[in-house]
């Protein structure tokens, strides 16, 4: 398998939660692996299937390349099987994200979120998947600046000589389905003028610049602009590539080591900080939350996945759990007001919709009132 290229592939799904929208229950994850198992040595070499809250995310590789049929199709399958077994326990929202009857040749536009890279193994190939729950894909633009872009976040960009060219930023304008390719550090400002707009754009790939080695990517479609109406927040994964001319492991993970804003928590509305925690705390409660993500680090030999390592289960990472949890406890302080509660052009396929409309005949011109006038005279008269 020398000189080979192997694919990773992490795609997600929220097929139904126990107990509301907080964890997806093991008789889901044993549905899909059934299925991936039956696939082992002819479409994919390995797998892994974890959850992140609701949201069941298999991790395979293969030699199919991205964007396959038949890999995305055994992953639809999967999804399937899970959901049927949602529909029997009657776990919430069954199969919520499969937004189309069936599958038509790949899992983009239909629901489940996709991340995807294709490479020829380097003698050592690490790679760190992430999964969060109760946010968007734009979660990842601040944590991708820091890792590829940001010294103080990565010396590595300082000091190691293969990264001196900078990384090239893929980013997508979510609205109007065009991208463009900024490098950094050379259009680092242009860069930050895009992607510091989390409603409009997100980074779907980055790129090393001096020979174009894929670095990173995470899934980048919204749930709401490929379904119509709002059924959940899209809850992305993202793949990353380090060392060997890459951010170290240490300098990826301390991207999350200080917690950011992100949108979605309850019913997709708010504003929350990202949370860093193991595989076995991705079960977000309070308020639907706060929104989570865990970091999984893997070995690949040959597409064997050798792992994994649990990164944010670290103690190391304590401090930047304490410091989400108090900036919850004071973004939860505005209840329903702006800044916590999203924008309302974010929040365009939510429920508040069909509330709004309700009110809409009853608004009248804004016509000067009778008090107002009253007022007015009483002032100029003591003048």
């Amino acid at each position: 398998m020398n000189g080979e290229k192997i694919t990773l592939s992490v795609i997600k799904a929220d097929v139904g939660g126990l107990c509301g929208h907080t964890s997806a229950p093991e008789e889901l994850m044993d549905a899909c692996e059934f299925v991936l198992e039956e696939a082992l040595d002819e479409l994919i070499i390995d797998y892994y299937v974890t959850k992140c809250g609701d949201d069941v995310d298999l991790i395979m590789t293969h030699q199919k390349g991205t964007d396959n049929k038949e890999i995305h199709g055994l992953a639809w399958s999967a999804f399937e099987e899970a959901t049927e077994v949602a529909k029997e326990l009657k776990l919430y929202g069954a199969g919520q994200d499969l937004l189309s009857e069936g599958f038509t040749g790949n899992v983009k536009g239909m629901g489940p979120g996709c991340a995807e890279m294709e490479f020829v193994e380097r003698p050592s190939e690490p790679v760190i998947v992430f999964c969060s729950d109760k946010t968007d894909p734009a979660a990842f633009n601040l944590p991708f600046y820091r890792m590829f872009a940001d010294p103080f976040n990565t010396p590595g960009l300082v000091y190691d000589k293969k990264m001196q060219t900078g990384f090239d930023f893929d980013v997508l304008d979510i609205y109007q389905n065009k991208k463009i390719l900024l490098n950094t550090p050379k259009e680092t400002y242009q860069l930050l003028a895009l992607i510091g707009n989390l409603e409009t754009y997100s980074v779907k790939s980055v790129y090393r610049a001096r020979d174009g080695e894929i670095a990173a990517t995470c899934s980048a479609d919204k749930l709401s602009k490929v379904g119509g109406k709002y059924v959940g927040k899209d809850d992305p994964v993202a793949i990353v590539r380090p060392q060997s001319g890459m951010p170290s492991v240490g300098e990826i993970l301390e991207a999350f080591a200080k917690p950011h804003m992100v949108p979605g928590w309850m019913r997709g509305c708010h504003w929350g900080p990202l949370m860093p925690v193991g595989e076995d705390d991705a079960n977000p409660t309070r308020f639907d939350g706060p929104p989570r993500i865990f970091a999984l680090g893997f070995q690949l030999s040959k597409g064997r996945l050798v792992g994994p390592n649990d990164f944010f289960a670290d103690v190391g990472f304590d401090s930047a759990r304490k410091k989400a949890l108090e900036m919850a406890d004071m973004i939860r302080e505005m209840g329903p007001f702006q800044p916590h509660r999203l924008s309302e052009s974010m929040m365009e396929y939510s429920s508040i919709k069909k509330v709004l409309a309700d009110l809409e005949d009853r608004f009248v011109p804004n016509e000067k009132h009778e008090v107002v006038d009253k007022l007015t005279y009483d002032v100029e008269d003591q003048s």
